[in-house]
């Protein structure tokens, strides 16, 4: 354990919700080394020995600009929103092997620095982002999934539809995507008929999920042993599409959902995460999704529920035996 040294901060240069828990840690006197993958170069030296005894490896060193820190000494890793290099002044197969080796030279270090508490760990974040492993374990621990098709046949999804009625389609992994043009877009959480699917939706497999008939949306945020849920109302079906339309209200989770969500995410061996249910028209919870590395500092600001602080918490204590 190491509860003197720093904790790290592994992010983009603007991240508010990052800014949130080291101003937390900042009036703590808890030090902070804050850096980005992309950094890599000049701005950010790292230096990781292994093989030199029976000490926890890896041993060495991360300097940036401001802040110089060993790879032991790191009490807690904050794993937020990293950007990694392209080398876009690298010819293309240049640019392809330095990301590599960016990926599984400085990336490997830190997934394996020792004494050390992830939140969250990236290769268990990686794992928990995959929707139809979310969908198999939700179902396991009790939670109610809405019926949902994953399929590039268009039979069967045209079938499922048929079944259900009401469908919406979501995608199954959310990308940077801008049209040819240059125009920036998204994809929200859309309704869908049989008329709409056509031979196209062969090329990749889709998710398909029969719509809850909702009142009102949920978000929890669990840090640690730490759960807190809010209540999102608005008459839109998927909430992000505006987030002026929406009131926030905190709310008690029943015993067993709060069990269950915190089973979910000790499955993937993960310290946090947000996840999102809806609220059917008779009570029923029905599971949507997990982001383990979710947005929140916007509720903190809508709500005043401490979760900055909870973070915090988690990060200070560092890793336990």
């Amino acid at each position: 354990m190491n509860h003197a040294g720093p904790v790290a901060v592994v992010t983009e240069v603007d991240d508010v919700t990052a800014d949130m828990v080291i101003t937390e840690l900042n009036k703590r006197g808890v030090p902070v080394v804050r850096f980005d993958p992309s950094d890599i170069g000049d701005r950010l030296l790292l230096s990781a020995r292994f093989g030199a005894g029976p000490a926890a490896t890896p041993v060495g060193h991360l300097r940036t600009l401001s802040r110089d820190t060993t790879l032991e000494g790191v009490r807690s890793l904050y794993w937020r929103r990293p950007t990694w290099p392209h080398f876009a002044h690298l010819d293309a197969p240049d640019a392809r092997f330095a990301a590599a080796q960016v990926r599984h030279g400085l990336g490997g270090a830190l997934y394996a620095l020792p004494s050390c508490r992830y939140v969250n760990h990236p290769l268990s974040n990686y794992t928990a982002e995959y929707k139809p492993v979310q969908l198999a374990v939700a179902e396991r621990l009790g939670l109610t999934v809405p019926p949902t098709l994953i399929s590039n046949d268009l039979a069967s999804i045209r079938a499922f539809i048929k079944e259900h009625g009401q469908v919406i389609y979501k995608t199954l992994r959310w990308t940077p995507y801008r049209r040819r043009d240059g125009v920036g877009l998204t994809t929200w959480t859309e309704p869908v008929t049989v008329e709409e699917v056509d031979e196209s939706v062969a090329v990749v497999p889709h998710l398909f999920q029969a719509r809850v008939n909702k009142v009102a949306d949920l978000r929890v945020v669990i840090v640690g042993l730490k759960v807190f849920a809010i209540r999102i109302d608005s008459d839109l079906l998927d909430w992000r599409a505006d987030y002026s339309a929406l009131t926030y209200t905190p709310v008690d989770l029943p015993n067993s959902v709060e069990k269950a969500l915190t089973a979910h995410l000790e499955h993937f061996g993960l310290a946090s995460g947000s996840f999102d249910l809806a609220i059917a028209r008779d009570g029923d919870l029905h599971w949507l999704e997990l982001n383990p590395n979710g947005q929140w500092g916007w509720l903190e600001d809508q709500t005043g529920l401490p979760i900055a602080a909870a973070f915090a918490d988690l990060l200070e204590q560092g890793a336990t035996p």
